[in-house]
């Protein structure tokens, strides 16, 4: 007795497999043949391959802690100046060292002077070539690159929204510098204007016009937009709420990025005048905070565009060190005030002419290695 395994039908005929050898054709069957074909090894046919699940996508990590670069917002009172004189560009060696100490966030600052030495005109060609030298050296080493224009509002000490400076030539500028970078791959986003100060309430017009300036040429990078009253941290909710009255400064879809500045000295300015001062261990998180609750209840972006603390002080550093795990802990980035040449011995320096170990640098590097985010925060 043979045991069925399958039925077929084919066309006509019907096919039946059964266990064992083959079965003899000239003796069964008759007066129809049999099939002789080998009986198949299981009863159902094989599974299907499972499908290949689709792998989730890949997300790149922020860059949380970088550096601001000189020199070539340096001697604002001498503009334009003279290249190599009264300003300069940082080398290669710079991208190089600050990459290889996982620092890939550079804040680049020049003069619009410089850039563009009479409104309304085409970008001054040496000085374009020396900003796009140094997006090809941050390229080389993967180092992204905020573009900031260095002038506290100001142009040949005019101020923006005058008669003599009209807005229109601010957002004139940044759509000609948007125009000249837009397919270089090492800009990270846009800086529109370095501290702000005394503005007499034009600088959110001002802001929108340049934003908007950039959208018609860059519709993806990042565009940063400091604050009222030197971008102070902690003043930041007092100066700066009609910086987004207009609809189109708190759409998601504009990519704007809040920037904010906070020194921890007694006056906030950075200068660090009083060498005896100390410092609470958490003066920087509580500086930083009125920032970065208005961002949280707008439900927009932030970034620290400036802080540095002296050499000197190991309170300071301690406050350092919190105020960057706080940051972190929001995905706020930050860059550092700051390396590059020609600083001589400037306490905050990362580089100074005696090339002493930094006490700051430890402290960057630690939160530098920070991947947990992916896009900038905290925006709720």
């Amino acid at each position: 007795m043979r045991k069925i395994t399958q039925v077929a039908v084919a066309g006509n005929n019907l096919k039946v497999y059964v266990e064992g050898a083959l079965l003899d054709s000239n003796t069964v069957g008759h007066p129809h043949a049999v099939n002789t074909t080998t009986s198949p090894t299981s009863s159902t046919p094989a599974p299907a391959p499972e499908p290949t699940p689709t792998p989730p996508p890949v997300v790149t990590p922020i860059n949380l802690v970088g550096i601001n670069l000189s020199a070539a917002g340096f001697s604002g009172t001498t503009v334009p100046g003279v290249y190599n004189t009264d300003y300069t560009y940082p080398a290669e060696s710079y991208y190089k060292k600050y990459a290889d100490m996982g620092l890939k966030l550079v804040r680049l600052f020049f003069l619009w002077e410089r850039i563009q030495p009479t409104l309304n005109t085409e970008l001054q060609s040496a000085e374009l070539a020396r900003l796009m030298q140094s997006l090809d050296y941050a390229q080389k080493y993967g180092v992204k690159v905020i573009l900031d224009v260095h002038n506290y509002y100001r142009y040949y000490d005019k101020q923006i929204a005058s008669s003599n400076v009209p807005i229109s030539a601010f957002a004139n500028l940044w759509q000609r510098i948007a125009q000249k970078v837009v397919n270089h791959p090492a800009v990270y986003g846009y800086g529109l204007m370095n501290e702000p100060h005394d503005t007499n309430g034009y600088w959110p017009q001002a802001a929108l016009a340049a934003a908007k300036a950039v959208r018609t040429v860059d519709t993806n990078r990042w565009i940063f937009v400091a604050g009222d009253r030197w971008s102070s941290a902690y003043h930041w909710p007092d100066f700066n709420s009609q910086l987004i009255a207009d609809p189109w400064m708190r759409d998601p879809n504009n990519k704007l990025v809040y920037e904010a500045h906070m020194y921890i000295d007694k006056d906030f300015s950075g200068n660090y005048f009083d060498r005896s001062e100390t410092f609470d261990p958490m003066l920087g998180v509580n500086r930083v905070k009125p920032f970065v609750e208005w961002l949280k209840q707008n439900k927009l972006r932030g970034f620290l565009g400036e802080h540095g603390v002296p050499d000197y002080s190991t309170s300071a550093m301690v406050s350092m060190d919190n105020l960057l795990k706080y940051l972190g802990e929001n995905c706020i980035p930050m860059t550092y005030w700051a390396a590059g040449p020609w600083w001589v011995n400037y306490s905050l320096s990362l580089d100074v002419e005696s090339g002493a170990a930094r006490p700051q640098l430890p402290i960057l590097r630690k939160y530098a290695g920070n991947t947990a985010c992916s896009i900038i925060g905290p925006t709720s």
